[in-house]
C-alpha cells in the first residue's frame, strides 16, 4: 500500500497537465477557426450624423462659386491691360544709354528770372542735352542784375539756388563753345539766345516753335502740348524742368529729323535762287 500511494500521485500530476495543454490547444484552435466578431456599441446619434455629413461633403468635390469664377478670371484679365499700361506710362524723354558726347545735335532750355522791377527776364539756368538726351551742360546762372523776382513756379529757381549759381559771363561762354557749329535744337530759341546774348546761324536752328507740322494754321503751340500730342509725354505741369524741356525738343527733332532736314534743304535752295535771280536784275540794269 505505502508503495502504490507514491507512483499514483505523480501519474495523475502528469495527466492533468496533459488534458489541460490539450484543451488550452483546442480552444486556440477553435478561435482561429471561428474568431468571434467584436460586439458593435451603440452609436450616439448625434456622432452617427456628424459622420454622416462630413461623409457627403468628403465625397463631392468642392464647388467654386460664380462670383470666385468671375473674379479669378477677371483679376487675370486685368493683370494684362495694367502691364500694358504700365509699358505705355514709361517716360518716352528718359535717355535709352549713358552716351555723353557732344553730338552734332544739342538741344537748350532756359529758365528765367526777373530783374528790374520783375518785368524784365534774365537767365537764371541753362540746360544742354545731347541727340540722346544727356546732359552735357545744367547751371544756374547769377543774373548781373539784382533779381526781382525768381518766377519760382514756374522757372523753379529759389534764392538759394542763385547763392553759389555761375556768373553770367561764365555761362554764357561755355554755352557757346558746346554750340558752336553745331545744330540748335529748341523751343522758342530767340528767347534763349537773347537771353545769352548770343547769335547762331539760321541755317543751323532747329525750333519747334517754328516747324511747320508742329503749327495750328499759323499759331504757335506750347511746348507742353507738342510734347503731349507727338510724344505722349507729360512736361511743365508744376515747375518747369529744363532738362525735360531740352529732351522734349531734342525727340521732336529726333522723330521728324528726315522731314525736317529735307524741308531746311529745300528753303536753302529756294533762297539760292532768289538770291541768283535779285542779282541778275541788278546787272541787268546795271547794263540799261
Amino acid at each position: 500500500m505505502p508503495c502504490s500511494l507514491v507512483v499514483e500521485k505523480p501519474i495523475c500530476g502528469v495527466v492533468c497537465r496533459k488534458l489541460k495543454k490539450n484543451k488550452k490547444m483546442r480552444s486556440e484552435e477553435q478561435k482561429k477557426k471561428n474568431p468571434k466578431k467584436k460586439q458593435k456599441l451603440p452609436i450616439n446619434p448625434n456622432w452617427a450624423q456628424l459622420q454622416q455629413t462630413l461623409q457627403i461633403h468628403g465625397s463631392r468635390p468642392r464647388k467654386t462659386s460664380n462670383t470666385e469664377t468671375q473674379d479669378s478670371i477677371l483679376g487675370k484679365r486685368k493683370e494684362r491691360p495694367d502691364a500694358e499700361y504700365d509699358k505705355s506710362q514709361i517716360n518716352p524723354l528718359i535717355p535709352t544709354n549713358d552716351d555723353f558726347s557732344v553730338t552734332d545735335a544739342i538741344a537748350m532750355d532756359c529758365e528765367m528770372v526777373g530783374v528790374g522791377q520783375g518785368n524784365r527776364s534774365a537767365l537764371g539756368r541753362v540746360t544742354l542735352v545731347n541727340q540722346w538726351g544727356n546732359v552735357l551742360y545744367d547751371e544756374f546762372v547769377r543774373p548781373v542784375e539784382r533779381v526781382a523776382d525768381f518766377r519760382t513756379q514756374i522757372s523753379g529757381i529759389r534764392p538759394r539756388d542763385l547763392r553759389k549759381a555761375r556768373d553770367f559771363s561764365t555761362a554764357q561762354k561755355k554755352v557757346a563753345v558746346l554750340i558752336k557749329g553745331r545744330i540748335l535744337v529748341g523751343h522758342a530759341l530767340s528767347n534763349d539766345l537773347k537771353a545769352l546774348l548770343l547769335s547762331h546761324p539760321r541755317k543751323d536752328l532747329r525750333d519747334t516753335s517754328e516747324y511747320q507740322p508742329f503749327l495750328k494754321g499759323r499759331r504757335r503751340k506750347a511746348l507742353q502740348h507738342l510734347a503731349a500730342e507727338f510724344l505722349g509725354a507729360k512736361i511743365q505741369s508744376g515747375e518747369h524742368c529744363p532738362i525735360e524741356d531740352a529732351r522734349a525738343a531734342m525727340l521732336l527733332y529726333q522723330r521728324n529729323k528726315k522731314e525736317w532736314e529735307k524741308s531746311i534743304r529745300d528753303q536753302m535752295r529756294l533762297r539760292q535762287k532768289q538770291k541768283k535771280r535779285n542779282q541778275k536784275g541788278k546787272t541787268n540794269e546795271g547794263v540799261l
